[in-house]
C-alpha cells in the first residue's frame, strides 16, 4: 500500500469530521466549500505553520517528531485507535526502505497456535473461545467455538477460492457469503467494525502480503467493503456484546473479551460468555450439548477443498 496516500487520506478524512464548532473556532455563519476544518485551522490548533501541516497532509511524515504528531492528533480530536493508527503510519513511513521492500516481497509464514494455548482452549468447556490473527484468520477454536462459528468453518468462500488448506477468514465470510447476514442480526455494524480493524492492522503491518491480498480481493468483489474501506475508519476491539442467530441454537446475545497473547505476536484470544440466568445461557448450553453429541461427530467433505474434516469434534489449529 502507498504510505503517502494512506497518510494523506487518513488525515483528510479526520479533518473532515471535525466542525469548527467542535474545535472551538467561531464560524460566524460563513458558508464552507468543504466539510470540517481548513488546513490552516488544524495548523493553528496544532501549533505548527500551515505549510508544515500541508506537507504532513500530503504524506511527507518522515522524520516528524512524536510531539508534533500528538499535537496534530489533539487538534483533530483523534480517539485512541486513531492516534495509534497515525503513530503506526509514521513508524512505517520512517522504516528503512530496503528492509520494507524485502518484507513486502515475502509471504508471511503460516501462524501456528502453541500446544499450551490449544490445551487452554480445550479446557474452556463452558466458554466460546477462538484464536485469530490481525487478518481475521481463525487459527484455532475450542469445541463450542467451532459450534458457534460452524457457518464460518463450513463456508465455501471463507477459506478463499481454489486454495486448499487456507484458514477460514471471518472477513471473507462476512462480505462474500450471503449467509453471514442471517448469522449476524447486526451484520452492517459488524461489517463496519471488521473493516475498521483491518484498516488498523494495515497501519501496523503494511507489508503483510496476505493482508494486502485479502483487502484487494474484498475491495474488488464487494462494493460495501470498498465503500467502508474508503472511509479510513479504525477501531480497537476489546470488549462488548455480539448477537447471533444460530441455525441450531437460535438467538444468542453474548459478551466478548479479548486477550492478546504476548508470546505469539499478532494472535488474539476471543472469548464469548452469556449472562447468567439468561435465555442466551440456555441456548449456549444447548449448543454445547449439540456439539458434544457423538451422533453429530461425522466425517464431512469441505465443498471447496475436498478434504475430510471431523465436524465439531476437534480444535482447529494451523
Amino acid at each position: 500500500m502507498d504510505r503517502k496516500n494512506e497518510i494523506r487520506e487518513f488525515l483528510i478524512s479526520r479533518r473532515a469530521k471535525i466542525s469548527p464548532e467542535q474545535a472551538g473556532i467561531p464560524s460566524y455563519g460563513e458558508l464552507r466549500r468543504v466539510p470540517g476544518l481548513r488546513r490552516e485551522e488544524v495548523a493553528q490548533l496544532a501549533g505548527v505553520s500551515t505549510d508544515y501541516y500541508t506537507r504532513l497532509e500530503r504524506g511527507s511524515i518522515r522524520g516528524v517528531s512524536d510531539s508534533v504528531l500528538e499535537a496534530v492528533a489533539s487538534a483533530l480530536q483523534l480517539d485512541d485507535a486513531e492516534r495509534t493508527h497515525l503513530m503506526d503510519l509514521a513508524r512505517t513511513a520512517n522504516a528503512p526502505l530496503r528492509g520494507a521492500r524485502r518484507q513486502a516481497s515475502r509471504r508471511p509464514a503460516q501462524q501456528r497456535v502453541r500446544p499450551g494455548v490449544l490445551r487452554l482452549l480445550d479446557g474452556m468447556t463452558g466458554v466460546v473461545a477462538i484464536v485469530q490473527n490481525g487478518r481475521s484468520d481463525v487459527l484455532a477454536a475450542n469445541l463450542l467455538g467451532r459450534a458457534l462459528y460452524s457457518e464460518v468453518f463450513d463456508s465455501a468462500v471463507a477459506s478463499g477460492p481454489d486454495t486448499p488448506g487456507r484458514l477460514p477468514n471471518q472477513a471473507r465470510y462476512l462480505f462474500l457469503d450471503p449467509r453471514a447476514a442471517d448469522l449476524y442480526p447486526d451484520w452492517r455494524a459488524i461489517a463496519a467494525t471488521t473493516v475498521a480493524m483491518l484498516r488498523l492492522e494495515t497501519g501496523r503491518n503494511p507489508h503483510d502480503r496476505a493482508l494486502n491480498e485479502l483487502v484487494g480481493e474484498l475491495t474488488t468483489r464487494c462494493g460495501l467493503f470498498a465503500g467502508l474501506w474508503a472511509g479510513h475508519d479504525v477501531r480497537i476491539h476489546t470488549t462488548g456484546s455480539k448477537r447471533f442467530h444460530h441455525p441450531v441454537a437460535g438467538d444468542l446475545s453474548l459478551q466478548f473479551e479479548t486477550l492478546h497473547l504476548p508470546g505469539d505476536e499478532g494472535q488474539t484470544l476471543f472469548t464469548f460468555t452469556a449472562e447468567p440466568g439468561s435465555a442466551s445461557e440456555n441456548a449456549l448450553a444447548f449448543l454445547a450439548s449439540w456439539a458434544a453429541s457423538p451422533a453429530e461427530s461425522t466425517i464431512t467433505t469441505h465443498p471447496t477443498t475436498k478434504t475430510e474434516t471431523t465436524s465439531r469434534k476437534d480444535s482447529t489449529s494451523q
